[in-house]
C-alpha cells in the first residue's frame, strides 16, 4: 500500500500556517526548493509536555536552512518551508511512522511501527531529539498524533504535491531539491573517511538524473567546498518518495554541514552566514539556468 493511501482523519482549521511558500514573481524555472526541517515556531502545549527546554527542543532542527536559500524565488524557482518543528511532527517520515512505547492507547493496525526509523526514536512523531535525549515527560494519547499529521504533515505535503505538479504541468519536468542540514560531525562516511562541507542524496542514482546530481557537485567543489554522494545520507522519505524520474520529477537532497554557517551549541547564525548563504545563491542560479535544459534530455 503507497504511504499516501494510508487514512487521514478529516482536515480541521488550522491556525498558524503550517507552512510558509515563497512565489518567484514568475517561475521562470522547473525547480522547487524546499525546507522540511527549518521550523520553529513551538507550539506551548508542546513545550510544556516536553522535558527539555527550548534550546534542547532545537537539536534536532535543520536551523535557517530556509534562510540560506531564500534567494530561490528571486532566481524564479519557489520555496517552501515548514513553520513547525521537526520535533514536534517530521515531514520528511512516511504519516504514520510511531513508536508503540510512545502510546497510551493500542495504536491501529495500519500504523507502521517496526521501521528503522520508529526503532532510533525518530518516526513521525519523534521519542529523542536528534542529539539523543527523550523528548516527553508521559506518554502521548494517540489521537495527538493524529492531530498532528492532521493539521502539519499533510498541509507541507499537499503544497509540496501541488508545486510538483504545477511546475511539471508548466515545463514538462520538476527539480525538486531537498534542503537539510547536519551536524559538523555528521558529514563523516560510513568507513570514517573525514567529515565533508555538502552531502547530496539521490538514493544511488534512482531519484535523481546523475546528470543533474553531477552539476551540482560541481557547482560545489567550484567553490571550494568538500562534497560527497549518498555516505551517509542517501536521501530520506520526501526524496524517495518523489523522486520519479521516469515520471519527469526529480528529487535530490542536499545536506550542508551546520559548522559552516552556524554555532550549533547556541543554534546561531554564525559569522559566515551570509557567504553561505551568497555562495548558495550562485548555486541556485547555476540549477535554475541549467535545469530545464538537463531535465528535457
Amino acid at each position: 500500500m503507497d504511504v499516501m493511501d494510508l487514512p487521514f482523519p478529516p482536515a480541521a482549521p488550522i491556525g498558524t500556517s503550517p507552512v510558509a511558500l515563497t512565489r518567484p514573481t514568475r517561475q521562470s524555472a522547473p525547480v522547487v526548493f524546499a525546507s522540511p526541517h527549518s521550523g520553529r515556531d513551538y507550539p506551548p502545549s508542546f513545550v510544556a509536555a516536553a522535558r527539555l527546554d527550548t534550546l534542547g527542543l532545537r537539536r534536532s532542527e535543520d536551523s535557517f536552512v530556509d534562510e540560506l536559500f531564500a534567494d530561490a524565488p528571486a532566481h524564479g524557482a519557489p520555496l517552501l518551508a515548514a513553520t513547525f518543528p521537526r520535533a514536534f511532527c517530521d515531514p520528511n517520515r512516511e504519516p504514520w511512522e510511531l513508536d508503540p512505547g510512545m502510546f497510551e492507547d493500542v495504536l491501529p493496525a495500519w500504523v507502521n511501527t517496526t521501521s528503522a526509523r520508529v526503532g532510533a526514536g525518530l518516526g513521525t512523531i519523534a521519542r529523542i531529539v536528534a542529539s539523543g535525549e527523550s523528548i516527553y515527560r508521559g506518554k502521548l494519547a494517540f489521537a495527538e498524533a493524529e492531530q498532528r499529521v492532521r493539521e502539519f504533515w499533510q498541509p507541507y505535503h499537499d503544497s509540496l504535491t501541488a508545486l510538483i505538479a504545477e511546475t511539471r504541468a508548466r515545463f514538462g519536468a520538476c527539480l525538486l531539491i531537498d534542503c537539510h542540514s547536519m551536524p559538523a560531525h555528521g558529514g563523516i562516511s560510513r568507513n570514517g573517511t573525514a567529515a565533508v562541507d555538502f552531502v547530496l542524496g539521490d538514493a544511488f542514482a534512482t531519484t535523481c538524473a546523475p546528470r543533474v546530481t553531477r552539476l551540482v557537485e560541481t557547482a560545489l567543489t567550484d567553490l571550494g567546498y568538500s562534497v560527497r554522494r549518498n555516505d551517509p545520507y542517501a536521501g530520506g522519505f520526501i526524496t524517495r518518495d518523489y523522486g520519479r524520474p521516469h515520471e519527469n520529477v526529480h528529487a535530490l537532497q542536499i545536506e550542508i554541514s551546520r559548522g559552516l554557517y552556524m554555532d550549533e551549541a547556541r543554534i546561531e547564525r554564525g559569522p559566515r552566514f551570509a557567504a553561505r548563504r551568497r555562495d548558495l545563491a550562485s548555486l541556485i542560479g547555476v540549477l535554475t539556468d541549467q535545469a530545464g535544459g538537463l531535465l528535457k534530455l
